[in-house]
């Protein structure tokens, strides 16, 4: 690690100490049912201090650091800083590896939620290699990796090819799991923004849990 690295890492790390709130984190931790303590720092401004605090750094720096933040995190906002220097960092495809290691070892709906904004991203760089690491992904062991897969596709609106939604979707469909058939209620609402005669009629020829089914319809 360069020495500009270890100086940013030590930046971040001293404001996200300074601003904590120690009586707001337990209660953080208990709701994120996190093994990782809090320091008591709200998400947004977690984000803010990584991000203000890199604003001269490159992108190497920035992913270094993040990756830094990450592996050897003390307490949970690190992790929320190290995904937004991820998400201040150029989309290339070596990314890729970035969010794998984070999902699978993060393991919850938060970390998962947000760097699927970065699977997005490289859904409009890379349409043809991340339709095949989505597929891979939706039939994945982990469940998080299959949340992720499903999820692929926040945000990008206009630009959401259904057709490889509905296969991450189609393995999942009957997973008893709570998160997975939350996500695929989501991503068919999402969808539903833009294009709610598709999300009508998917729903309506395929069969999905009631929660999947009641989310995708919400807004329709």
């Amino acid at each position: 690690m360069s020495t500009a690295t270890d100086t940013l890492v030590a930046r971040i790390r001293a404001a996200l100490r300074a601003a904590g709130d120690p009586a707001r984190a337990p209660g953080q931790q208990a709701y994120m049912k996190s093994v990782l303590p809090f320091f008591g720092v709200a998400v947004p401004e977690s984000r803010r201090i990584a991000i203000n605090a890199a604003a001269n750094a490159d992108d190497a720096m920035r992913r270094a650091a993040s990756r830094i933040l990450w592996d050897e995190a003390t307490h949970r906002e690190e992790w929320y800083a190290a995904m937004a220097l991820l998400g201040r960092v150029e989309p290339g495809w070596d990314l890729v590896a970035d969010i794998e290691h984070m999902v699978r070892t993060g393991r919850w709906w938060d970390v998962t939620d947000e760097l699927a904004h970065r699977m997005a991203e490289l859904h409009d760089r890379f349409p043809a290699r991340t339709a095949d690491l989505v597929r891979a992904w939706s039939t994945d062991e982990d469940v998080w990796m299959r949340r992720l897969a499903i999820l692929s596709q926040l945000g990008r609106r206009i630009r959401v090819d259904r057709d490889l939604l509905a296969e991450a979707i189609e393995p999942n469909r009957d997973d008893p799991e709570f998160f997975v058939r939350k996500a695929i209620g989501w991503a068919l609402r999402e969808c539903g923004r833009v294009d709610p005669d598709w999300v009508r009629g998917y729903v309506v020829t395929h069969q999905l849990s009631p929660l999947s089914r009641r989310e995708a319809l919400k807004r329709l």
